[in-house]
């Protein structure tokens, strides 16, 4: 048994040899059952089969249907068991996960009935939690839980991958940060994120926009009605620019209260359109740093469809080491990201 597998909550951590007959059939997230095909192919496969979960409370197989046919077919009269420790919905939200990490994936429909059923049962759990344990993107997950009529328990707050609460409208919670930098302008950005309860890249990004003069609040939450791409202040007629203008120049007209340029910038395009729009530009396309920055964030140009099946090509042996480079890359982008920022705000003022 792979370890991710012991290191789950809930979960007992030695398998157990259990009789066949006293196991039930689960709660499981395929809606068309099993394969049988998928089962012929484990029974005639050579070795021990991995232990199945089981729901201790019930005796209801959680992950391992497949498994578990395979050993009737066998001949065998036990399994090897884990047991699994909670409640119902839990259960199936175990199921889900393990389902889509391993084995036979879950079709994308499969996934889509499980956010929504998991959505209903842990309204609280954040997009990104879902999108972790059904293998959905944030954004389809956000999607379904918009159309799902089940809203009952909806409240202001998330419990994220980590399982920390957080708000769902973080201005509160940036205002108790800048009063706590205001009181205390040399604390530190542990302290500010302790105090007022975000996180500390938050602080810092509160610390840098009261250093710039600026509201501690984002654009958006300054103007709730606003909506991706659009910006705050007044809408007069744009003025037309020129297909190179310049980040910095659009950041001037947006801070004049302009809309900028109308010309399909990148918070308006797909990441491939991203791509493409950057590589028109020629002080990128043609310099060796310039093309090798378009070649790097041309690896991320990607759709969800993309993403799910390199994921599901990810050996099992392998989806460890290829998560924390996977995260340590999403680590480094945002580094460059706030370099970036920095620079741009520099160059604005």
């Amino acid at each position: 048994m792979s370890a991710p597998l012991i290191e789950r909550p809930g979960l007992s951590s030695t398998p157990e040899k259990v009789p066949i007959a006293r196991l039930a059939s689960g709660d499981s997230p395929r809606t068309s059952g099993e394969e049988a095909e998928h089962v012929k192919l484990l029974a005639e496969a050579a070795g021990a089969l991995p232990p199945i979960v089981v729901h201790r409370a019930t005796m209801r197989v959680v992950d391992g249907m497949h498994r578990l046919k395979a050993a009737v077919l066998r001949g065998a009269d036990t399994i090897d068991v884990v047991y699994f420790s909670g409640d119902d919905s839990d259960a199936f939200a175990l199921a889900v996960e393990l389902n889509h990490a391993h084995g036979l994936p879950l079709s994308v429909t499969d996934r889509k009935v499980a956010a929504a059923r998991i959505i209903t049962s842990h309204p609280a759990w954040s997009d990104r939690r879902i999108s972790a344990v059904t293998g959905l993107s944030a954004t389809t997950v956000a999607t379904i839980r918009q159309c799902s009529t089940a809203r009952i328990g909806q409240s202001n707050t998330r419990v994220g991958r980590d399982g920390r609460l957080r708000p769902l409208d973080g201005a509160e919670a940036r205002r108790r940060a800048a009063a706590v930098i205001t009181a205390n302008p040399a604390a530190s950005l542990r302290h500010i994120a302790k105090e007022a309860r975000i996180s500390p890249s938050t602080a810092r990004d509160v610390r840098d926009r009261l250093a710039r003069g600026e509201e501690p609040l984002t654009p958006r939450q300054q103007n709730p009605g606003l909506t991706s791409g659009s910006t705050p202040g007044p809408d007069p007629a744009p003025a037309e620019y020129p297909p190179g203008v310049s980040a910095i120049e659009e950041q001037r007209a947006r801070r004049k209260g302009g809309r900028g340029p109308r010309r399909g910038g990148p918070r308006d395009a797909s990441p491939a359109e991203f791509v493409a729009l950057l590589a028109r530009d020629p002080s990128l396309r043609l310099t060796d740093a310039g093309r090798s920055l378009l070649r790097y964030v041309g690896c991320v140009a990607v759709d969800d469809g993309q993403w799910d099946e390199m994921a599901r090509r990810v050996p099992a042996h392998q989806r460890e080491t290829v998560v924390l480079l996977a995260r340590e890359c999403a680590s480094v982008w945002q580094v460059f990201a706030e370099r970036l920022e920095r620079q741009v705000a520099v160059a604005v003022e």
